[in-house]
């Protein structure tokens, strides 16, 4: 397990955007399966976007796909997720998930199950808060 902090949350009218990151202190993100998960007020959490560092396999869940972009940078072990076009739905607690995996296998998982299960992740931050205001 990793230690994740999230940061990059605010509030934002709708239309806009937000950039979130996810840093793992003290380690570094060689060949890990990682997500972006969002919990709105009442709701479990659900899955939002996913990658593997180790190559360019990605899964976008359908409520957000083609406004949200996950990416991540090896050099500053920085796990993103570019926010655009922000609707007042995407208010929510946004968490990032990760665990240890040596090939794309769990970004396979996930596009033949058609979701993203929080058990596929053994690490996670405390979350960061995005408000979109109308």
């Amino acid at each position: 397990q990793v230690t994740l902090v999230e940061s990059g949350g605010g509030s934002v009218q709708a239309g806009g955007s937000l950039r979130l990151s996810c840093t793992a202190p003290g380690s570094h993100y060689d060949n890990f399966c990682m997500a972006w998960f969002r919990q709105r007020p009442g709701k479990e959490r659900e899955g939002v976007a996913a990658l593997w560092t180790g190559g360019g396999s990605t899964y976008y869940a359908d409520s957000i796909k083609g406004r949200f972009t996950i990416s991540h940078d090896n050099a500053k072990n920085t796990l993103y997720l570019q926010m655009d076009n922000l609707k007042l739905e995407d208010t929510a607690m946004y968490y990032c998930g990760a665990v240890e995996a040596r090939d794309a296998t769990c970004i396979t998982a996930i596009q033949t199950l058609g979701i993203m299960p929080t058990s596929m992740y053994n690490s996670w931050g405390r979350g960061t808060q995005v408000t979109v205001s109308s």
